[in-house]
């Protein structure tokens, strides 16, 4: 079983009606909650923990999961309000503006975690829910504490707009990148995260150096490259189809990736030390496989197993 820890939230999503008038439609989304909506419809035992409302989103929120079979068992309900994310689409790009103060989602503590039961190999962490207290450093404890026993997957999906403590930040996300399994990043959060005008591979090798056993670089249009210390980048390039947006593109190519491992029985701490070559490629295959049928629809909408 996979447990992505984060965030869940509403996407405030664009409509152009008539005479350019703009409307704003309510839909569930969040980095996290959409890799787990992702795994879901792929078929994987999948379980999202998070800080959910009992607000309308919230129970929205909740109705979605069950639909698409994740479990919501690890949910931990409050009554304050659920994030919202107000998204912008320029040239089939979102930018968002997120309004997250005092939300269910950044209000809760690591005493508020469930246990991690025995059957859960994997671990996915990532997104807005590593930037805001409490939540952040509970999360981040939390990866901590579970790091020796679980595979732990991180992609930071950094918004450098929601960020406002830039050194407490960099800091957390310089610890849980040491201690994870497989960290993945786009080559925006890459040179975000490493400042120097050194090239990819150079930037790349600073995560390598940094702890990161698996780095997964995404590039947009120019496809994807998975990095191990001391082997061949392996490159793949992006599947070309007609873009509509971006939105949960990289959420749904980590839940395919992931979906890939765990089909192939490769989820676990010892197999992930030396995964082959080919696996990796396979993995890599598939999460592009599935982030292309996302990037052809309007917004966060994985594909179903049977659409792959």
């Amino acid at each position: 079983m996979i447990i992505c820890c984060g965030e869940s939230l509403i996407d405030m999503i664009p409509i152009e009606i008539k005479d350019n008038e703009i409307l704003y439609s309510p839909l569930t989304g969040g980095a996290i909650f959409n890799t787990s909506i992702a795994l879901g419809r792929l078929n994987v035992s999948v379980g999202l923990l998070s800080g959910v409302s009992t607000d309308l989103f919230g129970e929205k929120l909740i109705s979605d999961l069950i639909y698409s079979n994740v479990n919501v068992d690890y949910l931990i309900r409050n009554p304050r309000p659920t994030t919202l994310a107000f998204v912008a689409i320029q040239n089939g790009h979102a930018k968002y503006t997120f309004y997250d103060e005092c939300s269910a989602g950044n209000s809760i503590c690591l005493n508020d975690f469930p246990n991690i039961p025995k059957i859960v190999s994997t671990l996915c962490f990532g997104g807005i829910s590593l930037c805001t207290e409490p939540a952040a450093s509970a999360y981040e404890k939390l990866l901590i504490q579970e790091s020796n026993n679980r595979v732990i997957f991180l992609d930071p999906n950094i918004r450098s707009n929601f960020i406002n403590d830039e050194n407490t930040y960099r800091t957390r996300l310089k610890k849980m990148i040491s201690l994870c399994d497989i960290l993945k990043v786009s080559d925006e959060d890459l040179d975000w995260l490493d400042i120097s005008d050194g090239c990819l591979d150079e930037k790349v090798k600073s995560l390598h150096q940094l702890g990161a056993k698996i780095v997964i670089l995404t590039k947009g249009a120019n496809g994807v490259s998975a990095y191990i210390p001391e082997t061949e980048p392996i490159s793949l390039p992006a599947k070309k189809v007609n873009v509509i947006d971006t939105v949960g593109a990289g959420d749904t190519f980590n839940a395919g990736f992931l979906a890939k491992l765990n089909q192939l029985d490769l989820l676990s701490k010892k197999q992930i030390q030396s995964l082959p070559i080919e696996k990796i490629k396979i993995a890599l295959e598939y999460g592009i496989n599935a982030a292309s049928i996302t990037v052809s629809r309007k917004g966060a909408n994985p594909p179903l197993l049977s659409e792959l």
